[in-house]
Parts: C-alpha cells; sequence; structure tokens
C-alpha cells in the first residue's frame, strides 16, 4: 500500500484512512488491519454517528455485531481487543460465540468510548468486505417456457461447438436456477436478512409501485454476449434481456433498489449502472455445479485462479440471437445463496411483488 495515498473508508458520513499493520497470520486471515481516524483524532470530535450513554460509573455505547465478526475484534489470543481496551481506556464485553446480542463498551472518558466504538466500525466495515456474499437479489427467469428454450439451446451448442476449447456439458446454468442478479448482499444473522426484507418493502412504497404500475414486467430474453475482452478466452456467456415495450423500466428500478440498498450499507457500490444479464455458461460450474457467478470482486479470487476458460467465438457466432423467450416479472427476490426450494430455484428470504 502506497503511505503517500493510503485506501480511504467512509462510515457513517466520515471518511478514515486505512492502516496496514502487519501481525501473525491466525485461522484463514492474511493479515490483521488496524484503524486510525482521519484527519485527527476522532477521539476530540463531537461524536453524531451513535448514541453514547453516560452511566454511574463513566460512559458506554452499544453495537450490534453479527456473530461471525466477533472474532475479528478478539483477534488471536484476545490480542485485537486487549490493544483496543489498552489504547482507548475501555472495557469491550463481546458475548459468546455464537451467541447474538450487542458488543459493549464502557469507559470513564466519554472521547475514548467513541474512539474504540470508531475503530471498532471500521475494523468490522473492513472484515465484513471480505465476507463471501449470503444473498442476492434477483429476477427469477425459471420459468417453464424460458427453461425448455434453454435447455435446446444447449443441446445445439454442445451438437455444433463441442469440439471447440473448453466447451462442455458442466458449463451450462441449472435451468431451474437462470436468473438476473441485481446486487449480493453479506447478511449474517437473522436480524440482517430482516433489514433488508424491510427494505425491499420500502422500495415497493417509494417507487416500484409507481415505475411498475402493479403489473408484471414483460421481458424478452435474446441474444447472447460474454463477459471479458476475448471470445477466445470466455468464462462467463449470458443471455441479454430487454424490455418488450422498449422502454427502461427494468433497468430503472434495477438501479435504484441498488442504490437504496447502497446507501443503507447492506450492499456494496460496484458499478454505476446494474448489468442486466442472465448467465447460461459459466467456468465455475465446470468444477461447482452449484457455484453461482461472484459479482462481489472481494470473493471468490481464488477460484478465478483456477478457471479453465473456454472458446466461445463460434456460440457467439451461431447463437449471437437466440430467442429465449417472452417472460412476466413480477418480483423481486432476496435469494440464498448455495439454496434450492421446492421449485429448484434458489430460497426466497423475502419479495417484492409489483402486484
Amino acid at each position: 500500500m502506497d503511505v503517500l495515498r493510503p485506501t480511504l473508508i467512509r462510515i457513517g458520513g466520515r471518511v478514515y484512512r486505512k492502516n496496514l499493520v502487519q501481525e501473525q497470520a491466525y485461522q484463514h486471515e492474511e493479515e490483521e488491519e488496524d484503524f486510525c481516524a482521519g484527519p485527527g483524532d476522532c477521539a476530540d470530535e463531537p461524536c453524531d454517528a451513535f448514541v453514547v450513554e453516560e452511566t454511574e460509573k463513566g460512559f458506554q455505547c452499544r453495537v450490534e455485531v453479527p456473530s461471525p465478526l466477533y472474532k475479528y475484534i478478539i483477534g488471536k489470543k484476545g490480542e485485537t481487543k486487549k490493544r483496543l481496551e489498552t489504547e482507548t481506556r475501555t472495557s469491550i464485553s463481546i458475548p459468546k460465540p455464537g451467541v447474538e446480542g450487542e458488543i459493549v463498551i464502557t469507559g470513564q472518558h466519554r472521547s475514548g468510548v467513541i474512539s474504540a466504538r470508531t475503530r471498532i466500525d471500521v475494523l468490522l466495515d473492513s472484515f465484513r468486505k471480505k465476507q463471501p456474499f449470503t444473498h442476492f437479489l434477483s429476477f427469477a427467469l425459471n420459468q417453464p417456457a424460458i427453461q425448455e428454450k434453454f435447455l435446446q439451446f444447449k443441446e445445439e451448442v454442445l451438437e455444433k461447438c463441442s469440439k471447440d476449447h473448453g466447451v462442455s456439458s458442466s458449463l451450462f446454468q441449472n435451468p431451474a436456477k437462470l436468473h438476473l442478479t441485481l446486487g449480493t448482499l453479506v447478511l449474517l444473522n437473522e436480524q440482517e436478512i430482516q433489514k433488508a426484507c424491510d427494505l425491499l418493502q420500502r422500495c415497493k412504497e417509494d417507487f416500484v409501485d409507481q415505475i411498475a404500475g402493479g403489473k408484471p414486467l414483460t421481458v424478452e430474453v435474446a441474444g447472447v454476449e460474454y463477459m471479458n475482452d476475448d471470445p477466445a478466452v470466455t468464462d462467463v456467456l449470458y443471455a441479454k434481456v430487454h424490455m418488450k415495450d422498449g422502454s427502461d423500466r427494468l433497468q430503472v428500478i434495477a438501479d435504484q433498489l441498488v442504490e437504496r440498498f447502497v446507501a443503507s450499507g447492506l450492499m456494496l457500490k460496484e458499478w454505476d449502472r446494474v448489468k442486466l444479464h442472465a448467465t447460461v455458461m459459466n467456468t465455475l460450474f465446470r468444477k461447482d455445479p452449484s457455484a453461482e457467478e461472484r459479482n462481489n470482486t472481494m470473493t471468490g479470487k481464488s477460484s478465478f485462479k483456477e478457471r479453465e476458460s473456454f472458446n466461445g467465438r463460434n456460440i457467439l457466432k451461431l447463437f449471437e440471437n437466440f430467442y429465449f423467450g417472452e417472460v412476466q416479472l413480477d418480483s423481486v427476490r432476496l435469494s440464498q445463496r448455495f439454496s434450492s426450494d421446492a421449485s429448484g430455484y434458489y430460497a426466497t428470504s423475502g419479495q417484492l411483488t409489483f402486484s
């Protein structure tokens, strides 16, 4: 990391610089990170991002943290927690592993409690970004007619292009899981899942009903395209989608949903606009048929190294305008990764309906 141009992290309207502290690795982490507020120490500033309560013995602050993240505050042999307590002159109480609850910071000085809370927030933000995503917002494209056309596409591709480098039946999406991904989320406990469900309903009331008009969106799935720069070295082939009436309503709904979820802190911003696409072939499926496309660049790096690309030139030439069919989109689902419901689609933790 360039010390003259450190990574900046924005939390609760404040900007912090990230300082890297090299320590012995523990568990699955390559390094442990520490942070300092900038410019200046946040302990010298008034705090309006969270509540600090005055008690008989001083001050305290409570912070809700999903139990899978406790270990990052504790550190190897409790070293991170001890350092935080020593440097901020506070006491940090953490629930037992696996028990959902609040972390409580107590101290004799308000400034110390604020400093400890801020450092914990920045620490957790960094490690949360390293977690593999658990859920994603999706439009289901697994209606019977689309599945039938997809299976026809698969059969014809294997018939005409199976001799092309890397092309095999293992690359194709499970037809029951055909979908459009809007964005990925890391939801680590039931409270965070409920928060995402509640936000979906607010989005319905705030703008989705008005844009969709209370009716399903009629979408056509037609044509194929590839993700990378060279079609001879393809990892992801996807079907393109567009509104049948030629409008941009689907794109507007997708973009505004992601904007709201990013603003809430439940989703990381990756692109200026959502790339609406339905994956039909993916080299990740070659070794793991249950894998999903990794839209989040922070996860799955090792898998990318192991991917064996395929030559998609002939597929693109022969199936450039392949028509997968027309579909009625009537809901946005909060889908659970690595799961299946009775229909074979991803299990739904919550959804927003258009009608």
